[in-house]
């Protein structure tokens, strides 16, 4: 996500890799449900180069969340949460701003 986020000229501020799910901060121009996409694209491919038995397995609901963060504060506890909020640490990636 690192890689895609540096070619797109987004921010990554945080991503955090769950059992079932992932969760991600971003700022980009694109709209959130572009950006969403281009991410779940992305991480399907990178799956598929390691599991590639299973290149016709569902990987992702139909949607997903997204949401705008309009101001520093809301930046803020929402890289917390994606952080520290999902219960035991797995993997994540953290970049937090200068606020």
């Amino acid at each position: 996500m690192v890689d895609l986020c540096k070619r797109r000229k987004w921010r990554l501020y945080a991503t955090h890799i769950r059992p079932e799910h992932v969760h991600t901060v971003v700022q980009a121009a694109d709209k959130p449900e572009d950006v969403m996409n281009a991410l779940k694209a992305f991480a399907t491919r990178r799956l598929n180069q390691f599991e590639s038995n299973e290149k016709n397995r569902k990987r992702w609901s139909r949607h997903g969340s997204t949401r705008y963060i309009w101001d520093d504060e809301g930046l803020a506890s929402t890289i917390d949460y994606v952080i520290r909020g999902q219960g035991k640490a797995m993997a994540y990636y953290e970049d937090v701003p200068k606020i």
